[in-house]
C-alpha cells in the first residue's frame, strides 16, 4: 500500500513492536497489513484469498504468543503472508516466490518464525505433537499451536495427529480450526457438512456468544464455558463432538476477524493445559469483495487491478494442459460410460470441474487425500469403472504406496494423471514435480507416459482408457506447443514406442514429455554451427522403446537424455543402463533436474538453473561432440 497511508504497518517490524499497539491500533493494523498484502499481490501475484483471511488471526497469535520461543506451525503454508510481514519480513515480500526471494511457504531456514516448513496440507497436528512432546522431554516450557485451514482437515494425516495427540492429556498443545469452508474450490465430505452444522446452529451460537461474553475472562470459567457449551452442542445437535472424542477439549466456534475477542480467548486458552481445539470462522478473501465473492479464482489469482478487482489475466492463443485434460476427460466420458474422474479438492486447478458441471454423477472430489484418491479409484475399477484419477505430481508423493499396493500388484486399470509434472516455478521446492518419472519408474506393471504436446496428451489419454492396466500420465503446467488438438479423431498409441522426429549423424538427443521443444530448438541451432543432430522422442518413460534404443546404439556412440524430471533414478538413468546390460559402447550425458531441491522462480529461469532448457541441451551438444 501507499506508504504515506501505512502509519501503523511500518512501525511494526517484529511481533514485539505489535504487542505495543493499543486496541483500536491493532484492528487498523490489520486494515493496513490486509491492504498491504493485496496491493503487493496485484503486482507479484500469490496466494492471496487465504492470506487475507488469516490476517486478524496471525496478528492476534503474534500479540498474545512469546514467538519465535513459543511455535507457530501454520497448515496450509499459503495462510502465513500476514504471518511473514508481522516477523520481519515487510520489505522482503516485495520479492516473495521471486528467483533468490523469500518463499511463499513457511521455510525453516528462512526465519526463526517459521516453526516448520509446509507446502502440503494436513502436517501441523502431526509436527506440532511432536515438539510439542520435544518441549516436554527437554524440560522447555514453550507452548505449541497448530494453525489448520484451507481443507487440510480432511486429510487423513490430520485425523492420525488427532488421535494420537488426543491420547497425551499431559501434552500441551492448542490446535487452531481455521473454518472458512473452502479448500482451494469449495469444501466437500462429512467433516464439511459436521462443521457447518456446528457453525450455523443459531440457538446454540446465541447461547455460546451470551455465555462467552460473559464468562470468557479467565481460564477457569472458559473451561466450564467450554464443558457447558459442548453439552448444549450435544443436546441442540444431537451429536457428539468429533474433537472432544478424539480426546481435545474443544472451544468455538469463535469469530476469526474479531482481533480483541481473538486475543482474549487465546489468552485463556494459554492457561489451560493439554490437547485443545479453537474453532474460528474465517472468511476467505476477506476485505477484497471480489475474493470474497468467488474465494476459488482468488485462491492464486495471478495479477489484478488492487483498487478495481479487476483481475488481469493475460491473453491465451495456446490452451493449458490442463485444459486439454478437461475437455478431452469430457469427450472420453461421451464414448464410454465406464469413464469416471476423481480429483483430491483441484476440480478448478486441473480442469476436472468441466467433467463436474458436464457429468457430475461420473466426478467425485474426495478432499485433501490422495492416497484415499488412488484407493477409491481402485475401488471403482475393481467394480468395472475406468477411473481418471487426477493427481499433481507433488501430492502424487503422498499415494506412493496405495499405487503400488492397491493399484499395480493387483494390476487395476486405473488412469493416474499427474498434473505439473517436472519444475512447475514460482511455488518452489513443496511443489515441484521432480521426483515422479523415478518414483513410478520402479513400479511393475505400471505404464508411464509423457506427451511431448497437446495432441499426444489427448490420445494418450485415450491409450490407456484402452490399455486395460495400470497406466500414468505426466505432463507439465501451463501452455501447450499450440498444436490441434480440439476435435482431433483419436489416434491410439503403441504402448512402449517411441518415434524419431529428427535425422542427423554426430549425436543423438533422446527427450521425453515437453522438453522436446528444447531439444528441437538446440537442434536448430547446432546446426547452424555445422553439428548434425538426430532426435528422438520416447514418449513412454517406461516400458522403454528398446528397439528404438537399439537403433540409437547402431547409429550413434554419443547420447544426450533430456527430461524435467529427477536425474537420480530418471530416465537418463534407464537409458545409460539398458545400454550397458546390453554391452554397448554409448556415451550418455543425462540432463534434467540435479540431485537437489530447486528453489522457487519462473519455470524459465529454473530450466536455465537446472540446465536442461534450450541453451542447456545447445551447451551440452558442443561439449559432447568435441
Amino acid at each position: 500500500m501507499r506508504q504515506d497511508k501505512a502509519r501503523i504497518l511500518n512501525r511494526v517490524n517484529s511481533p514485539d513492536d505489535l504487542k505495543t499497539l493499543s486496541a483500536e491500533e491493532l484492528r487498523l493494523y490489520c486494515e493496513e497489513l490486509r491492504r498491504y498484502i493485496v496491493d503487493e499481490c496485484a503486482l507479484n501475484p500469490g496466494h492471496l484469498a487465504s492470506s487475507l483471511g488469516a490476517v486478524e488471526l496471525a496478528a492476534a497469535l503474534h500479540y498474545v504468543f512469546h514467538t519465535p520461543e513459543d511455535k507457530l506451525i501454520w497448515d496450509v503454508g499459503h495462510q502465513t503472508y500476514a504471518h511473514k510481514i508481522i516477523t520481519g519480513r515487510r520489505e522482503a515480500f516485495h520479492e516473495k516466490r521471486r528467483l533468490g526471494g523469500i518463499s511463499g511457504f513457511p521455510r525453516m531456514d528462512e526465519s526463526p518464525y517459521d516453526a516448520f516448513g509446509g507446502g502440503h496440507a494436513s502436517v501441523s497436528i502431526s509436527a506440532a505433537f511432536g515438539m510439542a512432546k520435544a518441549a516436554g522431554l527437554l524440560g522447555r516450557r514453550e507452548r505449541v499451536v497448530a494453525v489448520i485451514g484451507d481443507g487440510a482437515m480432511t486429510g487423513g494425516l490430520a485425523f492420525e495427529g488427532l488421535n494420537n495427540a488426543g491420547a497425551s492429556p499431559e501434552t500441551d498443545l492448542l490446535v487452531i480450526l481455521n473454518d472458512n469452508n473452502m479448500a482451494i474450490d469449495q469444501a466437500t465430505g462429512a467433516l464439511k457438512n459436521y462443521l457447518l452444522k456446528i457453525s450455523t446452529s443459531k440457538h446454540y451460537n446465541r447461547f455460546k456468544r451470551r455465555l462467552w461474553n460473559l464468562l470468557s475472562h479467565t481460564p477457569f470459567l472458559l473451561r466450564f464455558c467450554q464443558k457447558t457449551g459442548n453439552a448444549v452442542k450435544q443436546s441442540i445437535l444431537k451429536n457428539s463432538n468429533l474433537f472432544e472424542s478424539f480426546g481435545f477439549r474443544y472451544f468455538g466456534p469463535v469469530d476469526g476477524h474479531d482481533i480483541e475477542g481473538l486475543i482474549r480467548v487465546l489468552r485463556a486458552l494459554k492457561e489451560i493445559g493439554g490437547p485443545k481445539l479453537l474453532h474460528v470462522l474465517t472468511v476467505k478473501g476477506k476485505g477484497l469483495p471480489p475474493a470474497e465473492e468467488n474465494p476459488s479464482v482468488w485462491h492464486a489469482p495471478g495479477r489484478y487491478d488492487p483498487d478495481t478487482g479487476r483481475r488481469l489475466a493475460p491473453k491465451r492463443s495456446v490452451a493449458r494442459y490442463q485444459d486439454v485434460f478437461g475437455e478431452t476427460l469430457v469427450d472420453l466420458a461421451r464414448l464410454d460410460r465406464r469413464v469416471a474422474g476423481i480429483t483430491p479438492a483441484m476440480p478448478s486447478g486441473c480442469s476436472m470441474n468441466i467433467l463436474m458441471r458436464e457429468m457430475p454423477e461420473r466426478c467425485f472430489d474426495v478432499g485433501i487425500a490422495e492416497g484415499h484418491a488412488v484407493t477409491f479409484s481402485a475401488g471403482l475399477a475393481a467394480a468395472g469403472l475406468r477411473p481418471f484419477c487426477n493427481i499433481y505430481s507433488t501430492f502424487m508423493q503422498r499415494a506412493y504406496d496405495n499405487v503400488i499396493h492397491d493399484v499395480a500388484i493387483q494390476r487395476l486399470p486405473v488412469i493416474l494423471c499427474l498434473d505439473r509434472g517436472g519444475l512447475v516455478g514460482e511455488d518452489g521446492a513443496t511443489h515441484h514435480g521432480a521426483f515422479d518419472l523415478a518414483y513410478f519408474g520402479a513400479i511393475p506393471e505400471l505404464t508411464v507416459a509423457a506427451p511431448r504436446d497437446e495432441r499426444e496428451l489427448r490420445n494418450l489419454m485415450y491409450t490407456a482408457l484402452q490399455a486395460d492396466r495400470p497406466f500414468a500420465i505426466r505432463y507439465p503446467r501451463g501452455e501447450g506447443e499450440g498444436v490441434a488438438w480440439r476435435g482431433e479423431a483419436f489416434e491410439q498409441l503403441p504402448v512402449g514406442r517411441g518415434e524419431r522426429l529428427r535425422e542427423g549423424s554426430d549425436l543423438a538427443v533422446l527427450t521425453v514429455g515437453t522438453t522436446a521443444r528444447f531439444a528441437r530448438e538446440a537442434a536448430d541451432l547446432a546446426a547452424a554451427e555445422g553439428i548434425s543432430v538426430a532426435h528422438y522422442d520416447l514418449r513412454y518413460a517406461k516400458p522403454l522403446d528398446e528397439k528404438l534404443l537399439d537403433e540409437v546404439a547402431e547409429r550413434f556412440d554419443k547420447v544426450i537424455t533430456v527430461e524435467d524430471g529427477s536425474v537420480r533414478g530418471g530416465v537418463g538413468e534407464a537409458v545409460a543402463a539398458y545400454f550397458q546390460r546390453g554391452g554397448k559402447p554409448v556415451r550418455v550425458r543425462s540432463l534434467g533436474i540435479p540431485d537437489r531441491f530447486i528453489e522457487h522462480g519462473t519455470p524459465a529461469e529454473l530450466y536455465r538453473l537446472c540446465g536442461y532448457d534450450t541453451e542447456g541441451v545447445l551447451d551440452a551438444i558442443r561439449t559432447i561432440i568435441r
